[in-house]
């Protein structure tokens, strides 16, 4: 059993984590991130989401995963959705285990657990011994609405991103799930550097979840990520209805003051953001929450895109 509440028509999105693959504050980092956000005793873990309606869908499942569930007081997913291979998306696996081992003998039921077949080749090497037991493996073809939801009245259909070479099975999700006043939609990046093809589902969701591990685009792109400053285009693209919720943000922009030879994780900026309110000055690097949340209110308006931005923190949890 879920978290979700049966018949009620509410749609929650509970966001988990929104940190990167290294968590922020990064351990012992002194750098100017780090710092403010351990200063303000903030703390980022591992992206993953929940998606609290007619199922309770788990979308990702990293290292934090035991203490996510542990602090919302979740029970076991309806489903799971992976978006690709990479350990902070789901080398949490194993945790589920307990789900599993707290009910008497016989009476479990697989969890259902769809990735696409990239993604599972390399989630079968680390977890092979807990599909049948734990896991019941399914595939997720991306423009292809997943099966086996429609006990819920849930679709989902992935779509295919690129994350670079490391990542050859990454996907976004799109989910249309009933609302009192019809259908919504919430499409989900997770981790990209661009999407080959924007299929027409792509386009006016009610919800966008995505990416901004970077607030500037910076010269050299290794982890293959997406930035604040480059999702604008995208923003402006699809053009979300109702609102946008970034996630996935790292430590790894260069505050003022810091040299990139000093971290490296940090990357300059190849062209910031500028705020023509300050005659073209660039934007100040944000360091914490309420500094990501202030920038990204400014520029969303300095750009002209009316939809609402929320920087996505630890444990926000949103009506949909």
């Amino acid at each position: 059993m879920s978290s979700s509440d049966g018949g009620s028509n509410r749609n929650r999105l509970l966001f988990l984590g929104t940190g990167a693959a290294w968590r922020t504050p990064e351990l012992g980092c002194p750098c100017r991130i780090c710092s403010t956000m351990r200063a303000k005793g903030e703390k980022r873990t591992r992206t993953a989401l929940w998606f609290d309606g007619p199922a309770g869908i788990l979308i990702d499942c990293g290292p934090d995963i035991l203490d996510q569930l542990e602090t919302h007081n979740l029970g076991p997913p309806d489903v799971i959705l992976l978006t690709h291979e990479h350990g902070d998306h789901y080398l949490g696996l194993d945790e589920l285990e307990a789900f599993r081992r707290r009910v008497p003998r016989g009476r479990f039921s697989p969890l259902p657990i769809y990735a696409t077949p990239e993604t599972w080749a390399a989630v079968e090497i680390r977890f092979g011994y807990l599909v049948g037991k734990l896991l019941e493996k399914r595939l997720a073809l991306p423009g292809q609405p997943l099966p086996g939801l429609e006990p819920w009245g849930l679709t989902i259909t992935p779509f295919k991103t690129d994350h670079g070479p490391t990542a050859a099975g990454s996907i976004g999700y799109v989910i249309r799930h009933p609302s009192p006043n019809g259908s919504k939609t919430l499409v989900y990046t997770s981790d990209f550097k661009d999407v080959p093809e924007e299929p027409n589902f792509l386009f006016q969701p009610d919800v966008l979840a995505a990416q901004a591990h970077w607030f500037n685009e910076p010269v050299l792109n290794r982890p293959n990520h997406m930035s604040f400053q480059r999702l604008l285009e995208f923003v402006g693209r699809w053009q979300p209805r109702e609102h946008v919720y970034l996630v996935h943000l790292s430590d790894g922009d260069l505050c003022p003051g810091e040299s990139d030879q000093a971290y490296l994780k940090k990357v300059p900026a190849a062209n910031p953001l500028k705020n023509p309110a300050t005659t073209g000055r660039p934007w100040p690097i944000p360091r914490c929450q309420s500094e990501w949340q202030e920038r990204a209110e400014a520029v969303f308006a300095a750009r002209g895109l009316t939809v609402p931005v929320t920087v996505a923190h630890d444990g926000l949890a949103v009506e949909l």
